[in-house]
């Protein structure tokens, strides 16, 4: 218990009788989130959204929502349901299915904290008139001397979800807490076993919200109203190896599902929609040295200098050392030390100082 209050001692914001706003997911994250703001005396509101509802799939479902009701009622704080299923719709569901169509693989988290959570749910969070919104993201966010804020990964690495929030604005980190930010997975457990939180009927999460990972295909014709185009599966050297039905259905690195026979495994290493193929080669086909990266975000508002640090090309991805190089405010290069597996166009490349997050962009089909 004494470890937990010293973490609560390291959680800092304006006078302890602002408002803040928590985005609970009915979760144990969000819940112990707004449980620790609670303890420290803030005056704390639930703020639950709905951001998709498609069939029989749902972001959240009926026993989320009861259950982030039942934890606000627990720790005596209102409760919102909000609807954000347009913003969702528009800044997240409809640049996913774009960037499949594209043969790109999309990283729609960090879309949706920078749009929709952070966006939307900040928005909404003021008008009841709270002056910052906490989330169950492991992360942590400091204000420097300079009065800059910035982002770091979470003391518990295993956990850290810097990568997603990695887009965000001064103006968005300057109402964003963290509070488990220095706090581990199994502290977490903890803190709410204390507390008697109402999760016990808590499910897993997946990696995407609002489609099953094995549906990805479907969902993306579905929303395109129409059935892809096949293409051809070839070689590095341009034999055709077989027919695809869609590059929607690939992404670079994948090695399964592939319909192709060999004598050692295959991989996908690169798609091109101009001429819908998709290019199959052993692993080493698939290690790229290099990358570009567009539309690049920085946490301070300015690129670093040129040099070396740490760059993460995907979530769950170590952090590798890299030496970038700014084309100009918006682009990069980046070159690894050591050669890094599945660099995938459509996702994040995130620029690491350390443990200090210092923005990022998107990785493009240029650069080898």
């Amino acid at each position: 218990m004494r470890l937990i209050r010293d973490n609560l001692a390291c959680i800092t914001m304006n006078n302890k009788h602002d408002q803040i706003a928590v985005g609970m997911s009915g979760g144990l994250d969000s819940s112990v989130a707004a449980a620790l703001l609670v303890d420290m005396g803030y005056k704390v509101v639930g703020l639950t959204v709905h951001m998709w509802k498609d069939g029989s799939h749902s972001c959240l479902i009926d026993e989320d929502v009861e259950r982030a009701r039942q934890v606000c009622s627990h720790l005596n704080i209102r409760h919102h349901v909000l609807n954000g299923t347009v913003p969702f719709m528009e800044h997240v569901v409809e640049p996913f299915v774009r960037q499949y169509a594209n043969g790109l693989t999309p990283s729609p988290c960090v879309s949706c904290n920078e749009k929709v959570k952070f966006g939307f749910l900040l928005t909404r969070a003021v008008r009841f008139d709270c002056v910052a919104m906490a989330t169950g993201h492991y992360a942590r966010v400091i204000k420097g001397k300079d009065g800059k804020y910035r982002l770091f990964r979470a003391a518990d690495t295993r956990k850290d979800q810097s990568y997603f929030l990695h887009r965000l604005s001064q103006r968005q980190l300057a109402c964003s807490m963290f509070p488990l930010g220095d706090m581990s997975k199994e502290l977490v457990k903890e803190y709410a076993a204390q507390h008697g939180l109402p999760l016990e009927s808590g499910r897993d999460s997946q990696d995407l919200c609002f489609v099953k990972d094995d549906q990805v295909a479907e969902f993306v014709e579905e929303r395109l109203l129409k059935r892809m185009s096949g293409g051809l599966l070839m070689s590095q050297d341009g034999r055709v190896l077989g027919e695809h039905a869609g590059i929607h259905r690939y992404t670079v690195g994948q090695r399964r599902g592939l319909g192709i026979a060999s004598t050692e495994p295959m991989y996908v290493t690169s798609i091109n929609p101009e001429n819908n193929s998709v290019i199959i080669g052993p692993r080493e086909s698939a290690v790229k040295s290099s990358c570009m990266v567009s539309n690049t975000s920085w946490i301070t508002g300015a690129p670093p200098a040129d040099g070396k640090y740490k760059v993460c090309v995907r979530y769950r991805h170590e952090p590798a050392i890299a030496t970038i190089r700014c084309v100009d405010h918006t682009r990069m290069f980046v070159e690894f030390g050591t050669p890094q597996f599945a660099i995938s166009p459509g996702q994040a490349a995130v620029v690491y100082a350390d443990d200090e997050v210092l923005g990022g962009g998107w990785i493009t089909r240029d650069g080898e």
